[in-house]
């Protein structure tokens, strides 16, 4: 009897704790806003913050952007940090060790931030998504895939997975992500693939400009027929963002993120 008794705590014990990890679960589950605002460089121009900057990262932030779009580079002596141009301060980033880049400083006052550093700052936060963008390389095809490789294990060292949609104008650099993790969500940049190709490589979304949108208008049904998630960048006009807004993308990448909240509202209310 005794050991039936300690044998029935137990499973009640172990029933309370998995109904207490459950509950811990839901508290820290993500929720995403759901909005169409993809803040591009982060939402930095009506303050004047630095492109890229954690400053502007942050602002994306406060003002509950669905996403935040950062570039990466690599550095000589492989240092993933944030840059929108091949060269920071006229160093060419990829030819130059942090220690050298970090020398200059942004406008505000803050360092080049480093991948690992914008990362750990977004993770703080659980309704703006981290969009990442590789910048293809200037050196080679192979140095630009094997940077998709290491900024993929510091994602996966962080456990950054949830946060991240990958994107770049590579489109090796997108089927080496799909590769190493495969449930990886992903987008490319250069507007030359259709949804269908898109489709069967694997990838999920058509990021494009929005002009090639304009010249393709059967893309954008191919692609909610398809399932392919539709981005455009970079849509900082009231038109170009009322004709996304009509046409129904899920993502809109802009520099004026405010005014698309304000045209993004607006739609909502002629609906």
């Amino acid at each position: 009897m005794r050991l039936l008794l300690s044998f029935l705590s137990v499973v009640i014990l172990l029933s309370a704790c998995q109904s207490s990890q459950k509950i811990s679960s839901k508290r820290t589950a993500m929720s995403f806003a759901k909005n169409k605002v993809i803040a591009h460089r982060g939402a930095f121009k009506k303050n004047n913050l630095p492109e890229n900057s954690i400053a502007a990262l942050q602002h994306a932030i406060l003002l509950g952007c669905a996403g935040a779009e950062f570039d990466v580079h690599r550095t000589a002596d492989d240092s993933l940090v944030i840059n929108h141009d091949h060269t920071f301060f006229g160093k060419d980033i990829e030819r130059s060790s942090y220690a050298d880049l970090v020398t200059k400083l942004l406008p505000n006052g803050e360092k080049l931030p480093t991948l690992r550093e914008y990362l750990e700052k977004g993770m703080q936060q659980k309704h703006t998504r981290l969009v990442l963008e590789i910048k293809p390389s200037n050196v080679s095809k192979e140095r630009a895939v094997v940077t998709a490789e290491k900024v993929v294990a510091l994602v996966k060292e962080l456990k950054a997975e949830q946060w991240i949609t990958y994107i770049s104008f590579d489109f090796d650099v997108l089927l080496t992500i799909k590769k190493l993790e495969k449930d990886a969500p992903t987008q490319y940049l250069n507007g030359e693939k259709s949804p269908k190709e898109l489709k069967d490589a694997g990838i999920e979304g058509a990021d494009y400009h929005y002009s090639v949108f304009k010249k393709n208008p059967d893309w954008i049904k191919e692609a909610k027929t398809l399932g392919i998630v539709l981005n455009a960048w970079t849509v900082n006009a009231i038109a170009d963002m009322d004709w996304l807004l009509s046409e129904g993308f899920d993502m809109i990448t802009t520099n004026e993120p405010e005014l698309l909240f304000e045209r993004e509202k607006l739609f909502q209310l002629k609906k």
